[in-house]
């Protein structure tokens, strides 16, 4: 199979709304394309990585189905805590290399995998089929295929599953066109994404850089550290945080040891903390902000 670009949802503040819309859930987990071709089967990562080894008992399900098949969907791995998707848990299986602590990570973190589209079957290119058509047929395909495959359910009314989602805490709803084909990246307008985001207030306690550029800031909340941010600061932020004092210590904010986020990074410590507002999705199991954006920092406008 020739490397491509999957198609990608666009991230928008609201969904469309209409007949000619359909809705899904967004799924937490690593996006992958799956091929199958008469008991072989390959996988690859969102950038076209091989990902076969990482998986193997996903490649060894997929290789038991009949055809020749190209498949896209997403890798997850269901918390039985919580009954949803663990993007940590994903993120730990997708760094094992050695073959055997990747299969010991197989057996006690089975991966699932939801699809959302049948790109090929049987040798015959369906991208330039609608998505409905190509729904259907993923649909009536897998249907007699049970677990680990599980096909994302479609569903009409967008402002209820977005309520669903927001009651739940799952991470987002994605919009698809009815008649959309399958284009490579986001050159399209067809396929938005809206995502759950919490707000959080924090301090920031140290300036970061990279390449001697500023870059980022340091944040603590509750007196942990709350990761890195550097999405909402534009270059005037930067040029006024850079003039300020910093003649600040790690001991005053982490009195043992620094947090191994911050280890090897060129950093500058506030003397004063500065109060700052973020969104973000929901903490790691290390107590980190995922996809932290800055909101509003003290003194400084943004």
């Amino acid at each position: 199979m020739q490397a491509f670009v999957p198609m990608s949802p666009i991230l928008v503040p609201e969904l469309p709304a209409g007949p000619e819309w359909a809705y899904q859930l967004k799924w937490d987990g690593f996006r992958m394309i799956a091929a199958v071709q008469e008991g072989r089967a390959a996988l690859w990562s969102k950038k076209m990585r091989p990902k076969g080894a990482v998986y193997p008992d996903l490649t060894k399900a997929l290789a038991r189905l009949p055809g020749r098949l190209v498949l896209d969907g997403e890798a997850v791995i269901l918390d039985p805590a919580t009954g949803r998707p663990s993007f940590q848990q994903m993120q730990k299986r997708d760094k094992q290399q050695d073959p055997g602590a990747i299969a010991e990570a197989a057996r006690r973190s089975p991966v699932q995998f939801v699809l959302f589209d049948l790109l090929y079957e049987q040798g015959e290119d369906l991208r330039g089929l609608p998505w409905e058509e190509r729904n259907r047929r993923l649909q009536a395909l897998a249907a007699g295929w049970g677990p680990p495959f599980f096909v994302a359910d479609s569903l009409e009314d967008g402002a209820a599953l977005w309520r669903w989602v927001e009651e739940h805490g799952w991470e987002g709803v994605i919009a698809k066109r009815r008649t959309s084909p399958y284009r490579e990246g986001k050159e399209h307008g067809d396929w938005y994404k809206r995502k759950l985001s919490f707000r959080y207030e924090a301090q920031a306690v140290a300036v970061l850089y990279k390449e001697g550029r500023l870059s980022s800031l340091a944040m603590i909340r509750e007196g942990r550290y709350f990761g890195r941010i550097s999405s909402g600061l534009n270059e005037a932020a930067k040029s006024q945080l850079a003039r300020l004092e910093m003649d600040g210590s790690a001991h005053d904010y982490f009195p043992g040891a620094l947090p191994e986020g911050l280890r090897g990074t060129v950093i500058r410590w506030l003397r004063h903390p500065l109060a700052v507002t973020v969104t973000g999705r929901e903490r790691t199991e290390v107590g980190l902000l995922r996809h932290p954006k800055l909101l509003e920092l003290e003194g400084i406008p943004l």
